[in-house]
């Protein structure tokens, strides 16, 4: 790694390449990393792919030194297969998001985690949110799988899974000790927890919010984790309601910066990363 404050290198033969692998890729990971390498004046490039063909993606890796892999859906189950080593965050819920390539080693070695998770934790911790309470997630896809464990791991012991899907939500809240609700109904929590795509910018559902006002009053803290906008209709409405809110815009940008020192051993200042995050969804 070459290092020179505020000023990154040309690319060169020595250059490392960070990528993403997702089904629909986006310029976010893309302009947050490429800005804190640009900022920290480090010797990478980061740029997002898709792929029909995850494992020879995979290979690809190992094969030519690509540092970093961010990984998105639908590809987050089927690359712990296809990596020499997986770190408990991964392993507690069964699902990849960041591989690291120890390119030192002949071959590669490749290392997942899963930062969702770990940044989900350190919210849950910074914003003190208290373990003795409940929590009331809606959603059961993979992020919802990453936070529930987050939740679960950090002590929350009383918990509700709320899916239309009764298959993937059941099995969600087997898998963590919670009940199962196909509806919010009149059910209230101190944590409520939007793992949706509703409220989600460009969507079928961007104006709606994910609870209604009763459910939003009787909480003390509201997470949503859609990062586009990062001012959802729900946390608007939690800011109406004088109400604790945690953004998804937190979410993903403190799993980038997870992701960011993984690949490139610097941990951007928290200042940095709010730059970043900014830039990378404007």
């Amino acid at each position: 790694m070459t290092q020179s404050a505020g000023r990154r290198p040309p690319l060169n033969k020595d250059t490392l390449l960070c990528i993403s692998l997702a089904a629909r890729p986006s310029n976010i990971g893309t302009r947050f990393h490429n800005h804190l390498y640009d900022v920290l004046g480090l010797d990478f490039v980061y740029k997002a792919f898709t792929t029909t063909d995850i494992a020879a993606a995979i290979g690809g890796v190992r094969a030519l030194g690509i540092r970093g892999c961010s990984v998105s859906m639908p590809f987050k189950e089927d690359v712990l297969a296809l990596v020499d080593e997986v770190e408990p965050s991964a392993r507690a819920i069964h699902s990849v998001n960041t591989i690291v390539n120890d390119v030192s080693v002949p071959g590669g070695h490749l290392t997942a985690s899963n930062t969702d998770y770990l940044a989900v934790q350190r919210l849950i911790a910074t914003h003190r949110l208290d373990p003795e309470g409940t929590v009331l997630i809606r959603g059961s896809g993979g992020m919802a799988n990453a936070v529930g464990a987050a939740f679960r791991d950090s002590g929350f012991t009383s918990g509700v899974i709320v899916a239309r899907n009764v298959d993937t939500g059941g099995a969600l809240a087997d898998r963590l000790g919670y009940e199962y609700a196909p509806e919010v109904g009149d059910r209230t929590a101190s944590v409520i927890v939007n793992v949706t795509p509703i409220g989600m910018a460009g969507g079928a559902e961007a104006s709606e919010c994910a609870f209604d006002p009763a459910t939003i009053a009787a909480a003390d803290t509201v997470f949503d984790v859609v990062a586009l906008p990062s001012e959802t209709s729900l946390i608007k409405a939690a800011r109406d309601a004088g109400t604790a809110v945690v953004t998804g815009a937190e979410v993903i940008a403190l799993q980038a910066a997870e992701q960011f020192e993984r690949y490139t051993g610097v941990r951007p200042t928290d200042e940095q990363v709010a730059e970043a995050s900014e830039i990378s969804r404007a």
